[in-house]
């Protein structure tokens, strides 16, 4: 996503490689499957949004295995040399280019024939800065620029998962990958693919009727994953950090954020159940707010609001119709 991120060096990868550190993280399924290797259509996923349109499409065909183990924030991962050397010999990789700069170098290095890029099934955004300057209030954008940050502010947004109509554009790019890397079972690939796009639709309808009358239109988040939701149902989402989860706001972004809530009337400061919810409830406490869990759906833990990315929307469907008033 930025420069910011860690990175695997092809260095570092050879070298794990030939210590043979790591295993593969997680498999799909609990009857005991290798990795890759069976005698299914062995799929790659990088991270929970790519596994579920895998398994979603694939069905019985397939044999899913996710690069980022429940819980673990994506954008950090880093490969053990066992998932590098055993994501080449699997039928496909379907990976998010730029979010996951460990995964891109590793698929960029390996032979696998499939690659599946969901970035390139849909078109990304750049949702803009999240901090501006504000004169005698700190200089906000140029001191941000100085720690660092300025670059991953311009980047294309990557959580295009968010948005249930371009993720259904991933998902039918996704089917026809696999109706033309595994032609016997294209037409199972195809039927289930209409299946996902029809939960797709409904979900999107949902929200849009959902959403339609509200008090408020403007809604905080602990980091800035939310763009497309926003844009594709006529809300503002107002970022305490930008697209990293892990970059730190600013003073003045902080100060910003409380004369925003009141005038926007704001009644939530939204966090995630995959990184820290200090900053969220700092701030909520400062400018006497509510805290609730809006999730990113980077992942499925014991503490999601569901077990799969419609019921998890849903549950973010209802946290913003509290959060927001909705009639």
């Amino acid at each position: 996503m930025n420069a910011r991120r860690r990175r695997i060096s092809g260095i570092a990868l050879t070298a794990a490689t030939a210590l043979g550190l790591g295993t593969l993280t997680a498999c799909s399924g609990d009857d005991g499957e290798a990795a890759v290797g069976t005698d299914k259509f062995d799929v790659v996923a990088s991270f929970y949004p790519m596994q579920y349109l895998a398994e979603e499409i694939g069905g019985d065909h397939v044999n899913v295995t996710t690069l980022t183990e429940p819980g673990q924030e994506p954008h950090d991962l880093e490969l053990s040399a066992k998932q590098t050397a055993e994501m080449g010999e699997a039928d496909a990789v379907l990976h998010l280019s730029s979010l996951q700069p460990a995964v891109d170098e590793a698929i960029a290095q390996s032979d696998v024939k499939t690659k599946i890029d969901a970035a390139k099934l849909t078109k990304l955004e750049d949702h803009g800065e999240v901090e501006h300057d504000h004169g005698g209030e700190g200089h906000a954008e140029e001191e941000h620029a100085e720690e660092g940050h300025a670059e991953e502010e311009h980047a294309l947004d990557p959580h295009v998962w968010l948005d249930p109509v371009k993720y259904a554009e991933i998902a039918e790019g996704v089917a026809a990958a696999f109706e033309k890397a595994d032609p016997d079972n294209a037409a199972d690939y195809r039927e289930n693919a209409d299946a996902l796009a029809k939960k797709l639709d409904g979900l999107n309808t949902a929200f849009e009727d959902g959403l339609a009358n509200t008090d408020s239109k403007v809604f905080f988040t602990n980091h800035a994953a939310f763009g497309y939701l926003a844009e594709r149902y006529g809300l503002t989402q107002e970022a305490i950090t930008g697209v990293s989860p892990e970059s730190e706001p600013s003073p003045a972004r902080i100060k910003e954020l409380q004369k925003e809530a009141k005038a926007d009337g704001v009644t939530t400061v939204f966090y995630e159940t995959l990184v820290s919810d200090k900053t969220a409830k700092t701030l909520a406490d400062d400018a006497g707010l509510k805290t609730d869990v809006l999730d990113p759906l980077e992942g499925i833990t014991d503490k999601s609001k569901g077990d799969d990315y419609v019921q998890v929307m849903e549950a973010n469907l209802k946290a913003l119709q509290a959060a927001l008033g909705a009639k």
